[in-house]
């Protein structure tokens, strides 16, 4: 069997003349030929020795025609005349011939047009088939040997030898370049089938000489005889390495959008950037960002940045490492969270590509520019079987990041530039996501801060009441909300409960927020009353509205529940402004909601707040609470009201204030809330009968005595002797300052906390005020002593009068 190789280029005949004609020196006709006849129609007796030009349609053409002949062009169409006078276009061939006589001829052929373009096409059809098409056309006999190739030596090198024709792929082929296995499968199955196998995918493996892996697309087309049996095969095969190199980069990088990205924390955006790498691009990467990346503070420097400073790169994902602890150079294995130490060493790719902001490639094919022939698997993190090394720095708006190190030893590819520009985008992507995700940690780190300076971490633990409390912003991201609440000791053993609102959710209402709480501290000092409290906070929120002028605000009013409970008397005073009612659990089960007059909510200004009075038993709860926990788009407040009414009288007498928060908040929260929640929960202690006592005193000076006397005795009785002379002595200043400057009715109250309290009420309004006497001076020092030996003390006024108080701390 010969080979067969089939190159259109090659030079083919022309096909065979319908017509021949000889003509002599002078152009008549020598010879006529039958397919002259029977193309043009005139017999042989009447054109022999006429001139050929008679036979041209037009004769002015005979002198071109001779003129190109002699030129050497002896091929192209004519228009001759049939027998008849009708023209007829013909395709003619000229070529000169000697006579054995020595005269010169010419020995014409021609056939008709359509004929000849008949031809022509079925030559170019050739042509475009075996010569200019960019595919390997093999031909195979039934039993899958080789039968013919087109340009046979487009595979040089390749193949194991020149003689195919015989020979099975298996035979020529390189070892290990296909499965060869899968090949005569497809061959047979054609075979038998007789339906063609189309744009089959085929990985070819890296032969020697060859740089790379291939991926050929093959089609198998069944070859029939005119009875319809599959007599050959044809092999039709172009090379789409490149085609499906480009497609799994984009598939790569569609993945890299979808999979990269998916949250705001930074060591999970770094393991999605090596989950989406390895193993379809690389068999190892690992990511590095610097620490400043993790910071709470925004001290990172542009890429180009030539300030002094060591940068260092911690480690923050890692994929396809190795198990081992230390790799196969010695070297100990960076694991996630340490410093990668090795990569800012002096003279280390990681600084060149942070301060350049530039990719940096190394593979052991050859030197890449810029690398200056460095050996990747000498790189960092790099091992003896590494042989592509690539590492791309993690830049966002001109930022430097970190960096993105990708690796190639168990696949035989090494890093094309079309892979560098992959990856570069990949990590492009990443850097933003990370940039992101630093961003929103810092400016959440900022917002907790904040949060946490806003509102109390730990509430005070007053002997008269046992509180819990639960705080959940709308957004979980900033954690910031206009909600808020508080627990505020006041003097007389007496606590104030605040609860509220601010209108709007994010960090203006957090700040508007945190200003009136400070200002309902600051209220609370002055023991206002609670209507009194809510009018000057009512005037502070019109302030805070007026300060912002034109700008525009989402914060327009607040609302604020204010209570104070006093253990002596077992009382409770509220007022609300345009705050939901609280409740009252009492020790029985029951569940009531104070009424409460609502009242308009804070900032419309000029407002009377009404206020109410409730006795309270030891055990009872109150609940304080802000009205995103019963209200919701899905539920109006007064549905959540009966909710939340269910919900205590299921709530055991025996639960604790933080059980009880937690199970209103449980049971209660819509899902997916959209407004901030606050609750307060506190349990109500009074005060025993024994441990306070109230005397009435005349107004006499030698009261001041009396009162002395009385002072002690319940002191010896409290156990309390110690501490007697102190108290005796803040006794006697304060009811000397009620005899000299206040009026009647004066009374002295002691009360055994868990500090030593002394109230001196009296029924004059005038404010007292510490002053420094001269040492003439007989008097004027009760206060400053009061000041000196007292832990704390001040003012604060009633009805009818005030009272001036002093605490004492107790031993232990």
């Amino acid at each position: 069997m010969h080979d067969i190789t089939f190159d259109a280029r090659d030079e083919l005949p022309e096909p065979g003349g319908e017509a021949e004609v000889l003509l002599d020196a002078q152009g008549r006709v020598a010879a006529w030929g039958p397919g002259a006849e029977e193309l043009l129609g005139h017999p042989a007796r009447a054109v022999l020795g006429r001139r050929a030009d008679e036979l041209l349609h037009d004769p002015a053409d005979a002198a071109r025609v001779v003129r190109r002949w002699e030129e050497g062009v002896r091929q192209g169409p004519l228009v001759l005349r049939r027998y008849g006078g009708g023209p007829v276009e013909v395709q003619v061939w000229a070529r000169s011939l000697t006579a054995a006589d020595g005269a010169h001829q010419w020995l014409v052929q021609g056939t008709g047009a359509e004929t000849y373009r008949t031809y022509a096409f079925g030559r170019a059809l050739l042509r475009g088939l075996f010569t200019d098409i960019p595919f390997h056309i093999d031909l195979f006999d039934t039993r899958l040997r080789f039968i013919a190739q087109n340009l046979a030596k487009r595979r040089a090198g390749v193949f194991q030898a020149t003689a195919y024709s015989g020979h099975t792929m298996r035979e020529m082929a390189p070892p290990g370049l296909l499965d060869f296995d899968a090949l005569e499968e497809r061959q047979r199955r054609v075979l038998e089938t007789g339906e063609a196998l189309l744009d089959t995918e085929v990985v070819g493996h890296p032969v020697p000489g060859s740089p790379h892996d291939y991926v050929w697309s093959e089609s198998i087309l069944p070859l029939r005889d005119p009875s319809g049996t599959v007599i050959a095969l044809a092999h039709v095969v172009s090379d789409v390495t490149q085609r499906v190199r480009s497609r799994e980069r984009l598939v790569l990088a569609n993945e890299a959008g979808t999979r990269i990205g998916t949250t705001l924390d930074l060591w999970q955006t770094a393991r999605e950037l090596t989950e989406v790498a390895v193993p379809w691009f690389a068999d190892t990467c690992h990511v590095d960002l610097l620490d400043s990346v993790f910071s709470d503070r925004d001290d990172r420097a542009p890429a180009d940045d030539a300030r002094p400073g060591h940068p260092v790169l911690r480690r923050a994902a890692c994929g396809g490492a190795p198990a081992e602890d230390t790799g196969a150079d010695g070297v100990r294995t960076v694991r996630v969270g340490e410093l990668d130490t090795a990569a800012t060493a002096p003279g280390s790719p990681f600084l060149d590509a942070l301060a350049k902001g530039a990719s940096v490639l190394l593979a052991d094919e050859e030197p890449r520019p810029g690398t200056g022939g460095a050996d990747p698997r000498r790189a960092p993190g790099a091992g003896p079987d590494v042989h592509s090394w690539l590492l791309v720095p993690l830049l966002a708006q001109g930022v430097a990041l970190g960096t993105a190190v990708f690796m190639r030893s168990r696949s035989p590819r090494r890093f094309e530039p079309e892979d560098v520009q992959l990856a570069e985008q990949i990590v492009t992507r990443t850097a933003v996501c990370v940039d992101n995700a630093s961003r929103y940690h810092r400016e959440r780190t900022t917002a907790r801060t904040l949060r946490r300076s806003l509102l109390p971490q730990w509430l005070p633990s007053p002997s008269a009441v046992r509180t819990a409390s639960r705080y959940l912003p709308a957004s979980e991201h900033t954690g910031l909300g206009g909600d808020w609440f508080d627990v505020i000791p006041l003097s007389g053993a007496r606590v104030a409960l605040v609860v509220g609102d601010v209108v709007g959710h994010g960090l203006q209402s957090a700040v508007t927020m945190g200003r009136l709480r400070g200002a309902v501290r600051t209220l609370a000092d002055l023991d206002l009353s609670p209507v009194e409290l809510l009018a000057h906070l009512d005037d502070q929120m019109n302030r805070f509205l007026d300060e912002r002028g034109d700008e525009v605000s989402l914060v327009t009013g607040a609302t604020c529940l204010y209570a104070v409970y006093d253990p002596v008397t077992r009382l409770c005073q509220l007022a609300r402004a345009g705050h939901p009612p609280p409740a009252v659990v009492s020790a029985d089960g029951a569940v009531d909601f104070v009424d409460l007059p609502g009242g308009p909510p804070l900032g419309l200004g000029g407002v009377v707040f009404d206020e109410r009075e409730i006795a309270l038993d030891d055990g009872d709860l109150l609940v304080l609470y802000t009205d995103g926990l019963l209200e919701s788009r899905a539920q109006d407040f007064e549905t959540g009201l009966r909710r939340m009414r269910a919900t205590l009288s299921r709530t055991p007498a025996s639960a604790a204030p933080q059980e009880v928060c937690d199970t209103l908040v449980r049971e209660l929260l819509p899902p997916g809330h959209q407004d901030d929640v606050a609750v307060l929960v506190a349990r109500m202690s009074g005060l025993a009968p024994d441990s306070h006592v109230t005397w009435e005193i005349e107004a006499r000076d030698r009261m001041v005595g009396r009162a002395r006397e009385l002072t002690a005795r319940q002191l010896a009785r409290w156990g309390l002797a110690e501490e007697s002379f102190t108290t005796e002595l803040i006794v006697s200043e304060l009811v000397t300052n009620a005899l000299r400057y206040g009026g009647a009715p004066i009374t002295l109250r002691l009360i055994r906390d868990r500090t030593l309290i002394c109230e001196v009420s009296d029924g004059s309004s005038t404010s007292p005020h510490v002053r420094r006497a001269q040492d003439t001076d007989e008097g004027g020092r009760g206060l400053y002593l009061i000041t000196r030996l007292a832990q704390s003390w001040g003012t604060r006024y009633g009805a009818r009068g005030k009272t001036i108080w002093a605490e004492q701390s107790l031993p232990g």
